[in-house]
């Protein structure tokens, strides 16, 4: 059975209300004729002969009495289908948002993203997942609606914008040896650390970077986050090693010192799907996070 033509519609609502071939055909545009036409393929479509010669003018059918109200409706709804959503009410929004990101960007950056999003939509709730992996299914099936951090290996439909640059510092307790003097490759090198990785890997960036240089460093454990490296570090000597505006907070009242080896930049940004680009809801939740991390520069 074919599909019936739904274009068919706006010309049955107003077919209806004007109760009239003439004067529907000037409103649609179109010449009597043609507008005769159409009132034939509704008959057709419908079974029903819906406008009915009486005297000089056509009357309704009951059967056209019953759809009278009901396609103006259905055209009423898909014409607002159609249309450019309206403006966002901030102050009525009342959705949950799901950011996945990791530890250390909810510890630093989430105190004020929500303090901005509550001044602004108090209805608004954020949920900040864990982030195990970068696979891109929750983004695609809609489960989380912003993700944050190091672009990996993405869907070729996904968006994604930067935030800002981040690289690796040294953090050592208040009174640490390294607190004073100049700290040098070697010096760095013959200290004892933490590593961070959530994979469980020995050897990272920081360790190839010494290795260029005839150096190791002796790291006596491995954690899977940077605020527990710098925990650790925070109450032994230990030293970390971690991304400075990630941790800025978390740092507070410990001596933080450049590495002494070169390390590549990382960029960090937020990805999302592309059914979300043009939500006003969503729109808005981003530039709450932009402008949240660019006003922590």
């Amino acid at each position: 059975m074919a599909s019936p033509d739904l274009n068919l519609l706006v010309a049955l609502d107003v077919l209806l209300t004007e109760g009239s071939v003439a004067r529907a055909a000037n409103r649609l545009g179109l010449s009597p004729s043609a507008m005769s036409r159409t009132l034939a393929r509704l008959r057709e479509a419908t079974g029903d002969p819906l406008l009915v010669r009486a005297g000089r003018g056509l009357v309704a059918t009951p059967r056209a009495e019953e759809l009278r109200q009901q396609a103006g409706r259905v055209v009423q709804d898909a014409e607002a289908l159609l249309r450019p959503a309206r403006l966002l009410n901030l102050s009525g929004l009342a959705r949950t948002f799901t950011l996945r990101t990791n530890e250390s960007f909810v510890e630093e950056f989430a105190p004020r993203l929500v303090a901005r999003i509550e001044a602004e939509a108090p209805s608004v709730r954020l949920r900040f997942a864990p982030k195990f992996d970068k696979d891109v299914t929750s983004l695609r099936e809609a489960a989380i609606d912003l993700e944050i951090g190091v672009a990996g290996e993405t869907g070729p439909e996904m968006r994604i914008q930067a935030l800002f640059r981040d690289h690796f510092i040294g953090a050592v307790r208040a009174g640490h040896p390294f607190s004073e003097g100049v700290v040098t490759p070697e010096r760095y090198a013959a200290g004892r650390h933490i590593s961070v990785s959530r994979r469980g890997r020995e050897k990272g960036p920081i360790d190839e970077a010494l290795e260029r240089l005839g150096l190791q460093r002796t790291v006596m454990c491995m954690v899977s986050g940077f605020s527990a490296t710098l925990a650790m570090a925070r109450a032994s000597d230990l030293i970390a090693s971690v991304p400075e505006r990630h941790t800025e907070g978390a740092r507070a009242g410990m001596h933080s010192f450049p590495l002494p080896v070169a390390t590549v930049e990382v960029t960090i940004s937020m990805l999302w799907h592309p059914r979300l680009d043009a939500d006003p809801a969503q729109r808005w939740l981003r530039d709450c996070v932009r402008e949240v991390c660019a006003a922590s520069r």
